[in-house]
């Protein structure tokens, strides 16, 4: 079986009878963990400790650890369920051994990011009854969709506007998306409706918090002592080094999009309420003061900065990689050293 179709997955999540073995893997481990309590759910329902199992990875690659709790039968009846997080390749033999067993359980296997041609996915991808769902972050028109969704489900309505642009400031990790949701839906109540006053009441401007707004204006007005301590309380309130490094690639990307226009004839205030979404509150001063410091050339070449550093952050070890708080900061300031040495 190949990997799944996007158009498939609900289904799926739904009603996994279908299946015995279902690999989740990809870089939004939020999503991994969100798709697997919907397949716990599916099968088991209320907790039940007898039809539900985790098998740490360790124990999990041992000869027949695995094909032992396949083939076990629940002593309340029912289908069991059998969860196996932070896979490698490793768990490709005990896997196959498991498939060969023909047990009743439903096994669901976390894994980070794999090679396409690993033995784990491309033993997912071939055997009968096994499938593999990719959990990539969402972005653009696909998250604008998942917001509404949970918004919905929150009994909350947002206005279209409003939800562009919330998408284009959120992260991208699951668990992070869906606990700004749960954030924003108590301030608006069941019922309630938020629109871009509220949400930026309630939020930052640009970026994934006030904190990392903060940081990006600072940066790119060549404000040093001032970058250093916004991005420091960025990390403290929570900002992961992969989400900033996407913030200022977005803030980056953004402005550069201004710039453009600004270089076509249109004001500073026109290029700003030309992008989608556009500028708003407290976000247009700064973000003005930026586009009359840097040309098109310059921010393109900051934005090959930040997608490098990227790059670099997650190319340290195996598995699912760690990225570096380090060179998110040293970006950052980076930046607005070049920025220090323009003038507005």
């Amino acid at each position: 079986m190949a990997r799944l179709d996007a158009r498939r997955i609900p289904g799926v999540l739904a009603d996994p009878s279908a299946w015995r073995v279902i690999l989740l893997y990809g870089e939004d481990q939020g999503l991994v963990q969100e798709r697997t309590a919907a397949l716990i759910d599916a099968v088991v329902g209320a907790p039940d400790p007898f039809r539900f199992a985790e098998l740490p990875r360790e124990a999990a690659v041992r000869p027949g650890a695995l094909v032992a709790e396949v083939t076990a039968g629940s002593l309340t009846g029912g289908r069991r369920v059998v969860r196996v997080r932070d896979a490698t390749d490793a768990m490709a033999t005990p896997l196959k051994a498991a498939l060969d067993a023909n047990g009743e359980a439903l096994v669901i296997v976390e894994a980070g990011e794999l090679k396409r041609r690993g033995k784990l996915l491309e033993l997912v991808e071939g055997a009968p009854g096994a499938c593999a769902i990719p959990c990539a972050p969402e972005r653009g028109e696909a998250l604008v969709a998942t917001l509404r969704g949970l918004f919905a489900a929150e009994g909350v309505e947002v206005d279209p506007t409003a939800l562009e642009w919330l998408a284009a400031r959120m992260g991208e990790d699951r668990l992070q998306v869906r606990r700004e949701v749960e954030r924003l839906s108590l301030y608006a109540g069941r019922g309630g409706r938020l629109d871009e006053a509220a949400l930026l009441a309630s939020a930052g401007g640009e970026g994934t918090g006030p904190e990392l707004d903060d940081a990006l204006s600072a940066a790119m007005l060549g404000d040093i002592p001032g970058t250093d301590r916004a991005t420091r309380a960025a990390f403290a309130d929570g900002a992961t080094p992969v989400g900033v490094l996407r913030a200022v690639l977005r803030h980056l990307v953004r402005l550069r999009e201004a710039a453009v226009a600004m270089e076509h004839g249109a004001s500073v205030s026109d290029a700003m309420s030309g992008l989608r979404p556009a500028v708003f509150g407290r976000a247009q001063g700064p973000f003005g003061q930026a586009l009359r410091r840097w040309s098109p050339a310059m921010l393109a070449a900051a934005a090959q900065a930040a997608l490098e550093a990227e790059e670099r952050a997650k190319s340290g070890g195996t598995g699912r990689p760690v990225p570096d708080a380090a060179l998110a900061r040293q970006l950052l300031l980076v930046l607005a050293a070049r920025a220090a040495t323009r003038r507005g």
